[in-house]
């Protein structure tokens, strides 16, 4: 990993890319620290050092911090997000969508990228409109009119827009892709605190804990096996060989050739992780809107919302975090599932294979060959999302040892350790290019 940056940092072009990427982050991580217009920040500090909010505890895990100091990028990329899965499932039962996203090639990528953005927008109304209502009776706002709900409510629209933007600027302009560059570096500000977390074990309340250091030792020991986890997964491939015979192209022989076709334990990356949570804090998100002390209540809605923000907070209880655990587990399967077979169809490989003369040894061509890549991928499928939901959903439980409370956990892991090795691979791919650039010149 070293070695490629390096390389990338000697290549002009590149380098050029990783500055610019740079820029965009520290931008980023300026905005967080920018207050929206009209909040009492001395009240908003009292508020959220007193208030033990699930959802704005998981809200900043993406965020970098940027919920807590209520600044213009406090509800983080998260719109987007939800846009995007509306629009993916939107694609499955509306036949023009599906058309659009698998025909339409790059202007039908435009346009359903231009409509998830006009999405994002209208569900960035919504969510600021229900942040201000939610904080509205907290006295965290300076004054209590009309103007200063639009102005906090615009504000917040204008940080999500501007999120867009730099998103689209480091996919287009700059390395890895946008979005999961600006989740990665939200969650790697959370870093720092982890760190405190876990010197606060091992010192107490300012003497040295044997008790506090063997756990922390356990928590450095899992991270690392946790990580090595990860990149060895998200590293294997399964290869299917493939044999091409001799044909004829123009006037020429070609000669049969030996390839394989590198099928990935977890193809979809780790976008059903951050599928997954945002689909399932969608609830909390709504609820909060709506009744901004639920928190304190109890009943039916109070229940449902425990439920959504147990995967950010110990504080709801052991019977909470388990049904969410379960619910968790089942939307990672579902939506690897559903990424997988979006990014890799066996009967179109299939029959790439069959024109141009290729079949798998020991399998014919046409159908067989799509029933063994479906029979593969199936079982690649359910390895790599079952693998998904149990590092996701094992740290949660260690919330529950007393005086731990990491918000960086397995989903947090997975999905630093899944961008970072996305984006050293792209890092590599525009140096091979680099290089073949220079070859043919």
């Amino acid at each position: 990993m070293f070695k490629t940056i390096k390389n990338a940092l000697k290549t002009p072009d590149v380098r050029k890319r990783l500055l610019y990427t740079l820029l965009l982050i520290v931008i980023f991580r300026l905005g967080c620290y920018i207050t929206v217009p009209g909040v009492d920040t001395i009240t908003l500090n009292e508020y959220m050092s007193s208030a033990s909010n699930g959802m704005a505890s998981l809200i900043d895990l993406i965020s970098g911090g940027a919920f807590s100091r209520f600044s213009i990028f406090a509800m983080s990329i998260s719109p987007y997000i939800t846009a995007s899965i509306v629009f993916q499932l939107l694609a499955m039962v509306i036949p023009s969508l599906e058309r659009l996203t698998k025909e339409g090639g790059e202007e039908g990528r435009k346009k359903i990228n231009k409509y998830t953005k006009i999405l994002t927008v209208f569900l960035a109304l919504i969510e600021g409109l229900g942040i201000y209502l939610s904080y509205r009776s907290s006295g965290i706002f300076i004054g209590d009119d009309f103007m200063t709900g639009v102005t906090v409510v615009i504000s917040l629209m204008a940080g999500t827009a501007l999120l867009m933007w730099l998103g689209d600027e480091i996919t287009n302009k700059g390395i890895g892709n946008g979005i999961s560059i600006i989740i990665f570096v939200g969650i790697v500000a959370g870093l720092p605190g982890a760190i405190t977390t876990i010197w606060n074990l091992i010192m107490g309340s300012g003497a040295f804990s044997t008790t506090g250091l063997l756990i922390s030792l356990a928590i450095i020991i899992g991270a690392i096996i946790l990580v090595t986890a990860v990149v060895f997964v998200q590293q294997a491939e399964r290869r299917v060989p493939v044999q091409y015979s001799k044909r004829v192209v123009g006037r020429k022989m070609v000669g049969a050739q030996n390839t394989h076709i590198p099928l990935k334990l977890v193809m979809a990356g780790v976008m059903p992780i951050i599928f997954a949570s945002s689909f399932l804090t969608f609830p909390a998100m709504i609820i909060q809107m709506f009744v901004p002390d639920i928190a304190s209540q109890t009943g039916f809605w109070a229940t449902i919302y425990n439920f959504s923000i147990a995967s950010s907070t110990s504080t709801v209880g052991l019977g909470y975090t388990i049904t969410n655990a379960i619910v968790y587990l089942l939307l990672i399967v579902g939506f690897t599932f559903f990424y997988t077979y979006a990014t890799f169809n066996p009967a179109e490989v299939s029959s790439n294979i069959k024109k141009n003369g290729g079949f798998i040894p020991g399998i014919r061509a046409g159908k067989p060959t799509t029933d063994y890549l479906s029979s593969i991928m199936s079982k690649l499928t359910w390895f790599g999302g079952l693998y998904l939901a149990i590092i996701a959903i094992i740290p949660m439980m260690v919330r529950f040892i007393p005086s731990v409370d990491l918000a960086f956990g397995g989903t947090s892991i997975l999905i630093v350790v899944g961008v970072a090795l996305e984006t050293i691979r792209q890092l590599e791919s525009y140096l091979v290019m680099r290089h073949y650039k220079g070859f043919l010149e």
